[in-house]
């Protein structure tokens, strides 16, 4: 499944940008009082050549446009678009042209850490009221500005509207790349989860605020595996018909996938945005049009369904026919003209009144891929030509090879004849043809395999007429843990040269189709799978279309793909992953207190993951709870009871979610926590072996006293270190201070073992010894030490053994603070403390269990009171840290720390 997300995607079909003058990034003076507030973030003027030096005197007359970077994204990155903008002006002799702006965010990991991004938000807000200061006292100046975010840069941009004091017209059109609108990817602190949350509650609750905000979300796709699309995709209002969200294999004149860098210099995408953007200008205010109608028909026709047409706001209803052309009526249900060097102009009218009664679409296609009108419904008509007519063109869409046109009869009545115009060509050559149908006969319906049929079943169909259009309905192909793997084989009755096929997979409630392109004949694979599962009130069928060849045969296999299915899964799930393993290990860590108490002994980590690692223990209640919910008494005792909702309700609601999703991630989950807590012990092992060369211990020393004034000290100092610096630093300090206690035991086991003869009895784990009474006095007092010895290191192996495990569940924590211990690291020079700082109350505590806990042994626990309780606690906070965690990583320290206070309390008590 890994290797499905991180390796089997199509290839990189986008075409790289490239500046033709050097890249030139202009420093904006920002007020004093700003500059001071937010010293890490400037703003930026993106220039080249002779257009960036007549922009040093800051004598702006273009359009505003704001880029704002995303997760370690640099503000260089807008220079894709600025460059290519410059071209397109330069093709106008700069009647317009945009000035591109960009925020310098520090490269900061914004999608790990959320304790920045109110301030980024603010800092934008700033850098807006600047902007628009630069033109003042201008002809055509603008009163907003448009933002391009890419990433966690398109969050911060509708987190403007969030702000107390912004006015909502200061930003018209939000354009976004790879941004994660529905939730973080990997929740890793509250800051983050609650940002996300102000911002979605705002958008929904203030929708009808927003109707003058036109937002455009651009997806990746499949080769994106750090952001999935699903996650790009805006919240569906009914009210807010002004955001737009796309994949960009669906997006025209593109239909590539994108990685998550990748979308920001795909050329291929920059064009569609910057001719987006020219057509979005007014001609009267020389900025981006203030009318929202005209702004989402703009984006609807660049980036939804090109008609192969250059934009226009209005066009002309009626048209005349005019020229000296040939007027030749075609009476068949099937037409193909093949153009090639003509000199005379032609009209082929294909008269529908014929045709009415026995077909009910008609469907036409055009491989020359210019931008001129070519169909034509003729509305008033003599016996042989057409004298008023209305544009067809319009309602065709283009794709990779050639522009269609499907129209049902039915819906136009008023029409006397379809009308396609040949005009002369010289040295082109092209294909025209057209077809009438039912809409039955080109439609079949393939259901898909079931889930389990794990590839072994298939689906088959073979299309043996000679269309030039079908539609495969993929029945019951509706949620997103489906995958699938289609095969089509195309047959032809003669050898000569053919246009390509194309193959798109549709899916009606979301822009997210693909396309190939495939020779004919030949044999193609496409990956089916799904980014947004059906909605509940949606009824549509996902569709295979084939744009095919007219002699030749298709035969389409659909098969179940087992590794694409789990591939879905990693893509959907890989952020919960560390919670099922820390879960694991919980398991692991309470089925060792268990055997302590019973036998005495504690048992080896990897013994009692498997034994004690079941998911039967923790899945069913969850599943109850979820169940539960559906029903509203128990949501009512729910709430009252203040218990937040289970991630798994949440997930289902999302339809990103079903029952062997948990089964599946929890035992992958147990073969992680098994093979990292070998790896981890071996690599204490091996590092204690490397030690014993430099440093040489001689006695295995016990110390009785689990808290002393130096300990005392230590721990002072490092609550010190986490309150006015960073709490992850601190909690990384004792966990270097933790690690060596595992080593130093290790240490002292290498070096007694060659040292002494009780190998033996080390070897058994310490087993009991029978001491006989001996007459002699130095005999007894030779097995007493031998004895004791021996009971010495039993206690140290015990010990050992639960320090190894207490530190294996400790370092997932590290890793899970990590981003913030990065975060402070990379803006030390700007401030020591980190503020806010998600760990660091946690910090404290984590300090004061874990210098205890390091100088503890089992031999305090085992007698202590409490053992029963603290042996009991991980297996419900298992489950609640599965319930609770999968979308809030955060909360998965707090479990952990209420089991190592147990511990703590056990070694006092």
């Amino acid at each position: 499944g890994v290797r499905d997300v991180l390796f089997l995607y199509e290839e990189n079909r986008c075409s790289m940008t490239y500046m033709y003058e050097y890249p030139e990034y202009l420093k904006i003076k920002l007020p004093k009082k700003t500059a001071r507030r937010y010293p890490a973030y400037e703003l930026y003027l993106y220039g080249e050549g002779n257009y960036a030096e007549e922009n040093k005197n800051l004598l702006l007359t273009g359009i505003p446009v704001l880029f704002l970077p995303g997760n370690a994204g640099s503000y260089k990155q807008v220079r894709s678009l600025g460059s290519i903008a410059l071209r397109k002006a330069e093709d106008v002799d700069f009647k317009y042209h945009f000035n591109f702006f960009s925020v310098n965010f520090n490269e900061e990991l914004v999608a790990l850490y959320g304790g920045s991004l109110q301030q980024q938000t603010k800092f934008v807000h700033e850098c807006i009221k600047v902007i628009l200061k630069l033109y003042r006292d201008r002809e055509f100046a603008p009163t907003s500005v448009a933002i391009v975010g890419h990433s966690m840069g398109g969050l911060v941009a509708r987190a403007l509207l969030t702000l107390k004091n912004f006015k909502p017209g200061l930003i018209n059109l939000l354009i976004t790349q790879a941004t994660p609108h529905v939730a973080p990817v990997m929740p890793l602190d509250k800051y983050l989860t609650d940002f996300y949350t102000a911002v979605n509650n705002h958008w929904i609750l203030k929708a009808q605020d927003l109707r003058n905000l036109t937002t455009l979300s651009v997806a990746g796709g499949f080769r994106d595996y750090q952001v999935r699309s699903g996650l790009a995709f805006l919240p569906r209002l009914s009210q807010h018909d002004s955001a737009l969200s796309v994949v960009s294999s669906a997006v025209p004149r593109a239909w590539a996938s994108t990685d998550h860098l990748s979308i920001v210099w795909c050329k291929e995408l920059i064009l569609a945005t910057i001719r987006a953007f020219f057509d979005l200008i007014d001609e009267n205010t020389r900025q981006i049009t203030e009318d929202p109608k005209k702004r989402m028909s703009v984006l609807h026709h660049h980036f939804v369904r090109h008609p192969a047409k250059t934009f226009e706001e209005n066009p002309e209803a009626f048209t005349e026919l005019t020229g000296a052309f040939m007027w030749i009526p075609v009476k068949a249900s099937k037409w193909t003209y093949s153009v090639y060097n003509d000199s005379d102009g032609k009209y082929f009218t294909f008269p529908l009144v014929s045709h009415r009664k026995s077909y009910s679409h008609v469907y036409c296609e055009n491989s020359m891929l210019d931008t001129s009108s070519w169909i034509y419904g003729c509305m008033n008509s003599n016996s042989s030509t057409c004298l008023e007519a209305t544009d067809l063109s319009w309602r065709a869409e283009l794709l990779p090879t050639t522009k269609v046109v499907i129209l049902k009869l039915q819906d136009y009545t008023s029409l006397s004849h379809i009308v396609i115009q040949v005009p002369p060509t010289v040295g082109n050559k092209y294909t025209l043809g057209c077809e009438f149908f039912k809409q039955d006969s080109r439609t079949v319906q393939l259901p898909v395999t079931h889930l389990f049929s794990f590839g072994l079943s298939s689906s088959k169909i073979l299309l043996n007429s000679t269309g030039l259009l079908y539609n495969v309905q993929l029945q019951h192909f509706n949620r997103i843990y489906q995958a699938f793997k289609i095969y089509i084989e195309s047959h032809c009755q003669s050898l000569k040269e053919r246009k390509p096929s194309v193959y798109r997979l549709h899916v009606p409630w979301s822009h997210e189709d693909s396309i190939i392109v495939a020779k004919v004949p030949s044999f193609t694979e496409i990956s089916a799978k799904l980014h947004i599962a059906q909605p509940q009130n949606d009824s549509r069928v996902p569709e295979l279309n084939i744009y095919s060849s007219s002699d030749c045969q298709y035969e389409v296999i659909l098969k179940t793909s087992v590794l694409q299915v789990l591939g879905q899964i990693i893509r959907f799930h890989a952020g919960s992953l560390p919670v099922y393993v820390v879960s694991n290990i919980f398991l692991a860590y309470g089925g060792q207190l268990s055997t302590l108490m019973s036998t005495g002994q504690c048992s080896d980590f990897p013994l009692e993951l498997v034994r004690t690692a079941k998911p039967y223990k923790v899945e069913p209640l969850i599943s109850i709870v979820v169940f539960l919910q559906g029903f509203n008494w128990f949501r009512e005792i729910w709430e009252s009871l203040s218990l937040p909702e289970v991630d798994a309700a949440v997930l289902s609601s999302r339809d990103a979610w079903f029952p062997l999703v948990s089964l599946i991630l929890f035992l992958f989950g147990t073969g992680i926590a098994y093979w990292s807590g070998v790896f981890f012990s071996t690599s204490l092992r091996l590092f204690s072996l490397l030690w014993l060369t430099l440093i040489r211990p001689t006695v295995l020393q016990k110390d009785n006293k689990l808290i002393t004034p130096r300990r005392l000290c230590g721990v002072l100092s490092l609550a010190l270190v986490s309150w006015t610096t960073c709490g992850a630093f601190a909690v990384f300090i004792i966990y270097l201070q933790y690690l060596f206690k595992p080593v130093h035991v290790f240490m002292t086991f290498a070096f007694y073992f060659q040292d002494s003869d009780c190998s033996k009895e080390t070897s058994q784990n310490s087993s009991i010894y029978t001491v006989k009474n001996q007459s002699s006095t130095d005999s007894t007092v030779k097995a007493t030490q031998s004895l004791s010895n021996s009971t010495t290191v039993a206690e140290a192996v015990n010990s050992l053994k639960m320090h190894v495990t207490i530190l294996n569940l400790f370092t997932w924590i590290v890793l899970l603070n990590l981003p913030s211990l990065i975060y402070w690291l990379k803006n030390l020079r700007y401030s020591v403390r980190l503020d806010p700082d998600p760990c660091r109350s946690t910090a404290i505590i984590l300090v004061c269990i874990l210098e205890i806990l390091m100088n503890s042994s089992t031999s305090e626990v085992k007698s202590s009171k409490l053992l029963k309780i603290a042996a009991k606690v991980p297996l419900p906070l298992s489950v609640a840290m599965l319930a609770f965690g999968r979308m809030h990583l955060y909360k998965v320290p707090h479990f952990v720390t209420l089991s190592l206070l147990l511990h703590v309390l056990c070694c006092i008590v």
